[in-house]
């Protein structure tokens, strides 16, 4: 992965005001992928909208463990709403 598409965790907090272990709580969780080029920690910038959703439920004052199942819930609707695309157009093939 090129650098480019790297943003150090320094700056990610620097920039969105956060704590540099809430970061490594949800790389912890499973939640944030995190990358290590030449001992730098960095986020690629596919987890970037990911990670400032999750900065904003910390921001309501949530903890980790509460984002955590906010996340999973948005996940199992975002694939139940995948789900129902795809039966839709099947059924509209029948129509």
């Amino acid at each position: 992965m090129k650098t480019a598409e790297l943003i150090t965790i320094n700056d990610f907090c620097v920039y969105h005001n956060v704590e540099y272990t809430f970061i490594i709580s949800l790389h912890e969780a499973g939640l944030v992928e995190i990358i290590v080029v030449n001992e730098i920690e960095s986020i690629p910038q596919t987890e970037l909208q990911k990670l400032e959703k999750l900065v904003n439920l910390h921001q309501l004052d949530i903890n980790i463990a509460g984002i955590e199942a906010i996340s999973h819930l948005l996940a199992r609707v975002e694939k139940l709403h995948e789900e129902l695309r795809y039966l839709n157009n099947r059924l509209s093939l029948y129509e």
